[in-house]
């Protein structure tokens, strides 16, 4: 298939766990390595050709938006959430008009990897059957996950569909905050505040969830000691 060439980027959580850095900014706008979060989120969606980039705002918006202003590649679509904190899957639905027909990537903004090899976006195009899924997930093995300390989310079967995580024994996948998705996923939905986990449930159900596993390592940024860690690794590099 064509890559995609629109995304939709979450900017608007209202980063508690990263307290006291999140009193005076966004999470999206802390800095981590020189730059702001959310530009780590820029320079994988330029890597991938993607042209426009939906964000959404709420938490401090005003400078989410300030900051969309100073982007020009890709084009900044400020997805306005000022008035309610839909969640993962309600400011998606509600910034789909946006985002046109065709699948297109979906990025956290509080956290970023390092590619070994190809750009994973562009490793996520390649790998999209539109007959078999409706999302494709990005997933990293757990010792390749860095600043991340939960148990995984996801086991994933020898065709590459998803299931989730519930026996020790087989090998568990952390999913790192970048997927591709159809717009046919939301058909039907009639909830406005919803996390994408509900459809995610859908299509694991229809056998429509897929992974795929990144080449490199994934820095997961949440908390204030994630940010030292990273800054660490980076500098180390």
């Amino acid at each position: 298939m064509k890559a995609p060439t629109h995304a939709f980027v979450l900017a608007a959580g209202l980063g508690t766990r990263m307290r006291p850095l999140t009193n005076t900014q966004p999470k999206p706008l802390i800095k981590v390595g020189g730059k702001p979060l959310i530009d780590h989120a820029m320079d994988a969606l330029r890597a991938a050709g993607v042209r426009t980039a939906v964000v959404n705002a709420h938490y401090m918006s005003d400078q989410i938006v300030a900051w969309g202003r100073g982007v020009s590649d890709p084009r900044i679509v400020i997805s306005d959430e000022s008035d309610q904190l839909l969640d993962t899957g309600g400011g998606i639905l509600k910034a789909l008009p946006l985002l046109g027909s065709d699948p297109f990537y979906v990025l956290n903004s509080d956290g970023f990897w390092l590619d070994d090899g190809a750009p994973s976006l562009v490793r996520l195009a390649q790998a999209w059957r539109d007959d078999a899924m409706d999302c494709l997930l990005l997933l990293s093995p757990l010792e390749k996950a860095m600043g991340y300390d939960g148990r995984g989310d996801f086991h994933v079967d020898t065709d590459g569909r998803l299931v989730r995580l519930n026996d020790a024994s087989r090998t568990a996948y952390a999913y790192i905050g970048g997927y591709m998705v159809h717009p046919r996923l939301f058909a039907g939905v009639t909830e406005t505040r919803f996390s994408m986990n509900v459809l995610w449930n859908k299509a694991i159900a229809s056998g429509r969830l897929h992974g795929l596993v990144h080449q490199g390592l994934w820095l997961h940024v949440g908390t204030p000691e994630a940010v030292v860690m990273a800054q660490s690794h980076l500098a180390s590099r």
